[in-house]
This record gives structure tokens, sequence and C-alpha cells, in this order.
């Protein structure tokens, strides 16, 4: 099975944080949504990295970027109703539906995703 990693396990390991270890030595190849890569982007902008220093290191990461698509959206849209509660965004939304759609592991920080069972595998790493 592989793994669809979700921002905040990017960050993680950019950022030395807890669960980050866990992260590195599985980027490379590893797959992402489109919008899940923008938010570790703007994330590298908010802190402070220059425009040419966060592309840098985004494209360091060597990472295969899934386009988010209209059937990606339709499924993020009403994955909603049962994450409302858990609070997650967009991104998080698009990262589990890309890891439904390929059959793999989404791969995340954020504990908020196994409260609750949403039929698609999880794993997080810290």
């Amino acid at each position: 099975m592989s793994d669809v990693f979700d921002s905040s396990a990017l960050l993680a390991f950019l950022f030395r944080e807890p669960g980050g270890e866990a992260v590195g030595s599985r980027i490379s190849g590893g797959r992402i949504s489109a919008v899940n890569a923008a938010e570790v982007i703007a994330k590298l902008v908010d802190r402070g990295y220059r425009d040419e220093a966060a592309l840098a290191v985004w494209s360091e990461l060597a990472m295969n970027v899934i386009d988010y698509d209209l059937e990606q959206a339709k499924q993020s849209g009403l994955l909603r109703r049962s994450t409302r509660s858990l609070g997650l965004s967009l991104a998080d939304r698009a990262c589990l539906t890309l890891a439904a759609r390929l059959g793999a592991t989404a791969v995340t920080a954020d504990r908020a995703w196994v409260r609750q069972d949403l039929g698609i595998a999880v794993e997080l790493v810290r």
C-alpha cells in the first residue's frame, strides 16, 4: 500500500517537529494532493521563506503531486458532513479523498482524523 501525505506530516518533517522523523525516509516518491502542496508552500511562506526558497524546499521533497479534480472535489465536499465535528479543513479532506481513491494510507500528524472511522486508512506520525 502506498502513502498519501497530509500537509501536517510534511511540515512536521520540515520543521523538525515531533513525528517528523517518521516521515523523512518515506517522502521521496510519496503522493500528495495539489491542495496539500499549496498548503505546505504557504506554511513555508508564513515562516518567512522567500518565494524562491519556499519553492526550492518544495522541489527537494520530490513528491508526486496529484491534481485535484472535480470528482475529488465532489467527494471532499460530501466528506464535510462526517468530518465537520472533527474540524477537518478542505486540505485534510483532499488528502483523505485522494487516499481513498488510490487505496492508499493517509499519513498525518493530525490526531482528529482517527477520532472517527471514515473507512479510509490513516496513519498518525505522532
